[in-house]
């Protein structure tokens, strides 16, 4: 058995759990690392220092117990770690699977710090949840006493689900619609199955559906029902579409065949997965097999993206982005992924221009370098006139990120306001927008963002929908009491 005493960072060393080889894990879309066993589990678990001021749930966006749970782990208290662990998040196997520890929890971790490496708080995180799945502790959602009050919920995404949770779990009747066949959103159709396998987000929508809350799939507000046709059909409303229009290259020949979206190649791949038919796979449009891919973007969906296509058998794949190594804004273990996989980075690249007789053949891009910091604190890049070459292209990928959507003409709600960037605008306080009843959350508001944070907003908006709705039911009750 594994001494799981704490505080053991000094003598034990970090262990991941073991990733399958690139070779083999490149056939398939399963997940590329299997979950810790139970003394493993433990024994990482008390390599935690128990700080006084935990850095790692300072820098969460849920806030997690994470030292808490850590220790109940290390104890060997595993239906109570996961019990803490679900205390704050809705989807905590989820997030352990692709958060960018890297970036929150674990690059804040004390003892990363002192040199020791970080304590694999993701996977023990996966570990702890996918065992209460297994042993049967993760609990059916209980609704609370009926309101009478309804709720719709526009984005079956992170977003929306947690917020639907909350709500559901609070009384209200809770209905989600959603433009796509399945609920889930980017979690179902924009992640591949090998950083977060479908089954996991299917349980977690099928338990929701027991609950009673109701959704409403290939429902497009705007085509289906107006936002006013919404209104009336319930007492509050949420946005939380996400943000879904790609950022656009601007450049000679972008309009090609064969130059792509992020969106639309990833969605493809998983109905595939699903066994869907997909008439733009099916023809090779969206088939990445015996092709020489070029993806531009160096974010987490350049990186899904690559290794998307390594899967599919690509003949070779590049990924083109403007700055370095080090100023990328993709998590760095993805890249490291990536390249065990076989993937080639060609980094300070910009594209110029796509060539090719009727069909894209060639992708020609300018050397960059980089100059003085902007905004962002960011280096800027910029063209290196010293440089220029051509890569060979038979799929070009744009993983440039994404945009808001015109939701007001979407919608048919030109009265609804958003902000410069076309995102939804809220009042900071209450979450809701200048629509009486109506509130946004996720990524529609925020911006392309992490999916732990369209976590945190889903909980925050459930919160301030909750206030609203007993304040509105009471104003009710009062309105009916002078009228009688």
């Amino acid at each position: 058995m594994a001494d799981t005493s704490l505080l053991k960072f000094v003598d034990r060393e970090q262990v991941y759990p073991a990733k399958r080889e690139p070779e083999l894990r490149a056939e398939d879309f399963r997940e590329i690392a299997e979950r810790y066993p139970v003394p493993d589990a433990e024994a990482q678990a008390g390599r935690c220092s128990q700080c006084g001021v935990p850095y790692c749930s300072v820098h969460c966006p849920l806030h997690n117990h994470i030292p808490d749970w850590l220790r109940l782990t290390a104890e060997g208290r595993l239906r109570e770690a996961y019990e803490l662990s679900n205390a704050t998040s809705t989807m905590p196997e989820i997030c352990g699977r692709i958060c960018p520890q890297d970036r929150l929890c674990e690059g804040n971790c004390v003892i990363e710090f002192s040199g020791h490496g970080a304590v694999t708080i993701g996977a023990v995180e996966k570990f702890i949840t996918d065992t209460a799945w297994e042993e049967g502790w993760v609990e059916p959602l209980v609704p609370g006493r009926d309101r009478g009050q309804s709720v719709g919920v526009i984005g079956a995404g992170p977003a929306g689900l947690s917020a639907a949770e909350y709500l559901r779990g609070n009384g209200y009747d809770v209905h989600v619609y959603d433009r796509y066949d399945r609920a889930g959103g980017l979690l179902t159709y924009g992640i591949p199955g090998f950083k977060l396998e479908k089954p996991i987000v299917m349980r977690r929508v099928e338990r929701l559906k027991a609950a009673g809350i109701v959704f409403h799939e290939n429902f497009e507000v705007g085509r289906d029902a107006s936002m006013d046709e919404l209104r009336q059909r319930h007492d509050a409303i949420l946005i939380a579409t996400g943000v879904y229009r790609a950022r656009a290259i601007k450049a000679p020949g972008v309009d090609a065949d064969g130059v792509v979206d992020a969106l639309a190649f990833l969605t493809a791949s998983n109905r595939k997965g699903f066994g869907d038919a997909v008439p733009s796979f099916d023809d090779g449009s969206l088939d990445a097999k015996g092709k020489h891919v070029v993806v531009i973007g160096g974010g987490d969906t350049a990186m899904d993206c690559v290794r998307t296509a390594i899967r599919q058998d690509a003949a070779s794949v590049k990924c083109l982005y403007r700055r370095d190594r080090a100023n990328m804004p993709g998590s760095q273990r993805e890249v490291a992924n990536a390249e065990e996989e076989g993937v080639e980075f060609v980094w300070l690249s910009a594209p110029e221009s796509f060539a090719g007789e009727g069909k894209v053949s060639t992708v020609k891009a300018s050397a960059m370098r980089l100059g003085a910091p902007d905004a962002s604190g960011r280096r800027a890049p910029e063209i290196d006139p010293e440089g220029g070459f051509e890569v060979k292209a038979d799929l070009v990928i744009k993983a440039l990120g994404f945009d808001a959507e015109d939701l007001p003409a979407l919608f048919g709600a030109p009265e609804l306001t958003v902000t410069r960037w076309g995102t939804v605008l809220v009042d900071n306080k209450t979450l809701m927008t200048s629509l009486d009843g109506v509130f946004a959350a996720g990524d529609i508001v925020r911006g392309a963002s992490l999916v732990v944070w369209a976590i945190r907003d889903g909980r925050d908006v459930a919160a301030s929908m909750h206030r609203y709705l007993k304040t509105k039911a009471a104003a009710d009750m009062a309105a009916s009491k002078q009228a009688a």
